[in-house]
């Protein structure tokens, strides 16, 4: 019910501009359209941050979005006056105090906006000068830059040289280490082929003496041979002669 009565209130206080509730309502078309535009013009500034090969102002990039959010606050807190106005005109108290909330609410959205564009517009300025200064020191550096360049070359050829030193004394280290390695490696060998020879000469001298053992062996197995073969032939002869 108190709704209502607003309302008829608001549509009894008008201006050239219209009723105080149409005031309103074209207040809070604008209020969402420039809350739009401001997210993005805040977008614009944060792709602008993000890359580096970007224009250094995102306000250099959409001067027409800009002006538009400006022009729509500057309208806002114009429909703030006049709602303001009118509904002060408003007889009934109840019907005045709701409406004052209303236009209140309006003014402080529109001032919290004007706020964070300006606030917006403050950080461009601070880009464009800090891109201007940039621009100023890279243009006196000229005439040192080539002097500057090739102190930086030398250092880093010196640097290079460096590295490649480095990396040839740690190659170098690494052939060592692996050679000498190898030669561990070979004298292990030897050692082993040594005691394999060792045992093998050791092996060979007990074969020989085993050798000359079965030789002098075989040679008194000869002689005993012998000699029992002439007592036999001698005893055959004496037995056939005293037979005889």
């Amino acid at each position: 019910m108190a709704m209502t009565t607003a309302a008829v209130g608001g549509e009894a206080a008008s201006s050239g501009s219209g009723t105080l509730s149409e005031i309103y309502q074209n207040s809070k078309r604008l209020l969402l359209k420039t809350r739009d535009g401001l997210e993005r013009l805040e977008r614009l500034e944060y792709m602008s941050s993000s890359l580096p090969s970007s224009s250094s102002s995102s306000l250099g990039s959409s001067p027409d979005l800009f002006e538009a959010v400006k022009s729509d606050i500057t309208q806002i807190h114009s429909l703030c006056s006049n709602m303001d106005h009118l509904w002060r005109s408003i007889p009934a108290k109840s019907q005045r105090d709701l409406w004052k909330r209303k236009v209140e609410q309006v003014a402080e959205e529109v001032d919290s906006l004007k706020d964070s564009l300006d606030k917006y517009f403050l950080r461009n300025q601070r880009r464009i000068q800090e891109a201007q200064e940039r621009a100023q020191l890279l243009g006196q550096a000229n005439g040192e830059s080539s002097h500057i360049l090739r102190i930086f070359d030398d250092e880093a050829q010196a640097m290079q040289s460096v590295r490649s030193s480095s990396r040839m004394l740690d190659e170098a280290y690494a052939t060592g280490v692996a050679i000498l390695s190898k030669y561990s490696e070979q004298r292990d060998h030897l050692k082993r082929a040594q005691r394999k020879a060792l045992d093998v000469l050791n092996r060979l001298g007990l074969s020989n003496s085993v050798l000359r053992l079965i030789e002098r062996r075989n040679r008194v197995d000869r002689w005993i041979k012998y000699t029992g073969m002439t007592i036999t032939i001698v005893i055959v002869i004496m037995f056939w002669r005293w037979t005889s």
